[in-house]
């Protein structure tokens, strides 16, 4: 039963034109002032979620953008900022990049925002996807398997960072502590200083090929599962995945309980007018995301028409309307979207988070509005359920 709605935001800021005719991906560079107004749009957002009754406002972690697509580099501090200028929204990382870290600079940031914000800092964990981040960083990432490697072993250092008052760790990547001499002894145990005051710490990972290694993982230590809206069409895939990896751990889940489901979404009066208004908006997410693997679907050729400008027809790239049948996008009604919503409701029992984000290249004026649409005519459908 849905009882908490969310949004992710990556961190866009607004750009000057959207869709196949206009700047191609790799042709977009802004100025860092511009750049830099992701933060002011990232308060006005969260500023309007805290106002309207949503649970949570997700941010992620990137870097070196310079096309202005995902522009916040550090959530753990925004969120900080975020939480002292509003009253009861939390802020969740979607997602800090393990490698890019020292695991145990990670913890202990979390631990700071933890406490500084009372509570309202949900922390997340992933893998990344962006080797002009990852590797940059000096971690693997075209190296999947050591990127996969090094991501478990950080993992199991900041939970055991977490939840022990002193801990250990001896593996592939990491000797914790090395053993040296500190102040006339040998030093062979470390302490997390603070640890989260708000504990157990509140976990969440992306789940994106539901592979059983990396979903009886996710299950062994806790962690929540964010899946994209594809999945809900799917009797298979992540979402039975992760009920499965729970019950080979001996956990009772109800299909789809511990997990958020996220579409992509637009709002209109009439279901033709939204599709209208986001086909250029999923063209700037396809600009972005198609060279990287995240548009299912798309041949080499295509890929490389996206590249370009126009002529997507010719290459037959898929129309917003493709991933609407598919389940990862809505545009229609706010009628339209609660009839969808309950759908799921009825189909996966256990889910209480759903996530509705506006796409990258969303207008801030836009986004607000969505928000603000979705709280008096989506959210009230679900009201005794939030109670």
């Amino acid at each position: 039963m849905i009882t908490k709605f969310t949004t992710v935001y990556a961190g866009h800021v607004d750009l000057p034109d959207r869709g196949q005719d206009t700047t191609p991906a790799n042709e977009r560079r802004y100025s860092n002032e511009h750049l830099a107004s992701v933060f002011e749009k990232t308060e006005a957002i969260a500023k309007k979620m805290d106002a309207l009754g949503y649970d949570t406002l997700w941010l992620a972690e990137h870097h070196f953008q310079h096309e202005g697509y995902e522009c916040i580099p550090n959530d753990l501090m925004l969120a900080v900022h975020l939480a002292h200028v509003t009253k009861q929204i939390k802020i969740g990382c979607a997602f800090n990049i393990a490698p890019m870290w020292h695991p145990l600079r990670l913890a202990e940031d979390f631990a700071t925002a933890d406490i500084l914000t009372g509570g309202r800092t949900i922390f997340g964990v992933g893998r990344g996807y962006h080797t002009r981040e990852v590797e940059t960083f000096g971690a693997p990432m075209l190296d999947q398997n050591a990127n996969r490697e090094l991501f478990e072993e950080q993992v199991e250092i900041i939970f055991k960072a977490f939840n022990q008052e002193s801990f250990s760790h001896k593996g592939k990547y990491y000797t914790l502590p090395p053993e040296v001499p500190y102040r006339g002894y040998t030093l062979k145990e470390l302490t997390l200083v603070p640890r989260p005051i708000h504990q157990p710490v509140e976990c969440w990972q992306p789940i994106v090929s539901a592979n059983p290694r990396g979903l009886d993982f996710m299950v062994k230590h806790g962690i929540k599962g964010a899946v994209g809206g594809g999945a809900a069409t799917m009797q298979a895939g992540p979402i039975t995945g992760y009920r499965d990896a729970a019950a080979r751990a001996g956990k009772h889940l109800k299909l789809g309980e511990d997990l958020q489901l996220g579409l992509h979404i637009h709002l209109a009066k009439t279901r033709e007018q939204a599709i209208r208004e986001i086909a250029p908006i999923y063209e700037e997410h396809v600009k972005m995301f198609a060279p990287l693997g995240f548009v299912p679907g798309l041949t080499p050729e295509q890929i490389s028409a996206v590249a370009g400008r126009g002529g997507w027809a010719a290459a037959g790239v898929p129309t917003v309307e493709h991933y609407m049948d598919l389940g990862s996008w809505f545009a229609g009604t706010p009628a339209q979207l609660v009839e969808l919503l309950k759908g799921f409701e009825e189909r996966y029992p256990g889910m209480e988070h759903i996530s509705l984000s506006s796409p990258i290249g969303t207008p801030k004026a836009t986004m607000l509005e969505q928000f603000q649409w979705i709280a008096e005519e989506v959210m009230p459908a679900f009201k005794a359920a939030r109670r």
